[in-house]
């Protein structure tokens, strides 16, 4: 509850509405003194970030161990207990990305390791392009040498339209930059855009939940706050991997706390995979065997699609590195 000073005046300060209690019958404002300390417009920005009371941990508690608790809960009309979907996601969004760009140190880490698990892979790729004269387009160092190759090359070792449009990209960007500064470029990019990617992908998310449930019974929009709140504990668990990450990691690799760190990702990973499957029994109310199915099948489509939009996204990021 609020504990804001009330005022004499019964005259609300927005509509000039009377009021007798405490609240405006009219607008619904507090009739409070409008003038308040630093202290206390600090403590007003967290209730109401919060949602005051104990509605923001209650959301955060059923969020992470009660699958479809918030959306029974909110779908039945009881709003005020809880965070809003949309609060709720951008809330987490907000200290997810925020965490990221304060904390980037072990990202680079990551890229080390990939570029050499990747650079492996390349030199294995390329063995076996050296047996392929038709594939011999990879070697190009330079586009004089990719002109020279469609110009009075062999027919064979000639690229289509396509082939050729992206070659020459891939020439320019490695021209331009080292592996590693292409990983650093791709991976800063990822993480700036992730959430226009994850906007993306939430309609569709609930498309295909509407696809697979009765048009009659559930809305579009049920799927949605659905979707919202799953994202939102997608996110919610990347971001506790990440910290406690980011916390062992102060302590340096070989610190006995890093099995810690190693076990939370663990856990948060299998929670993130099992997860769909008991909010999905939960929510729709259907048998476990169908709920299974279909969150398998669920599950199945939407890593198609989103494996899709990451290729899309990875090949957008290449093409524009500048």
């Amino acid at each position: 509850m609020s504990h804001n000073k009330i005022r004499e005046d019964k005259t609300c300060l927005n509509c000039r509405h009377v009021v007798e209690q405490k609240f405006c019958p009219n607008c619904g404002q507090e009739n409070s003194d409008s003038r308040k300390t630093f202290h206390h417009l600090f403590i007003h920005f967290f209730e109401d970030l919060t949602h005051y009371e104990n509605a923001f941990w209650k959301t955060i508690k059923n969020l992470l161990f009660k699958p479809s608790t918030l959306t029974k809960e909110y779908l039945s009309g009881k709003r005020l207990s809880y965070l809003a979907p949309v609060r709720l996601y951008i809330f987490i969004s907000f200290i997810t990305f925020l965490m990221i760009s304060l904390f980037p140190a072990n990202i680079n880490e990551k890229i080390d390791k990939s570029e050499t698990a990747l650079n492996k892979e390349i030199s294995k790729t390329n063995e076996s392009i050296d047996k392929k004269k038709d594939k011999r387009y990879f070697h190009f160092k330079t586009i004089k040498e990719l002109d020279s190759i469609q110009k009075y090359g062999k027919e064979n070792e000639k690229l289509n339209a396509s082939s050729y449009w992206f070659s020459e990209k891939a020439i320019h960007v490695t021209e331009k930059y080292t592996k590693k500064e292409i990983y650093e470029k791709f991976v800063e990019s990822f993480f700036h855009n992730l959430p226009k990617i994850l906007f993306i992908i939430m309609p569709f998310f609930a498309f295909f939940l509407w696809l697979f449930h009765n048009k009659k019974r559930w809305y579009y929009f049920d799927h949605g706050i659905f979707t919202l709140h799953y994202f939102s504990f997608l996110l919610l668990i990347f971001l506790i991997m990440f910290v406690v990450d980011r916390i062992v990691g102060l302590f340096g690799e070989d610190s006995p706390l890093s099995y810690v760190s190693g076990l939370t990702t663990f856990a948060g990973t299998v929670w993130m995979c099992y997860y769909f499957y008991p909010a999905h029994h939960r929510f729709y109310g259907e048998s476990r065997i169908v709920s299974f199915i279909k969150s398998f099948l669920l599950f199945i489509i939407n890593s198609l699609f989103i494996l899709f939009l990451l290729t899309l996204y990875i090949l957008y990021t290449f093409i524009n590195l500048h």
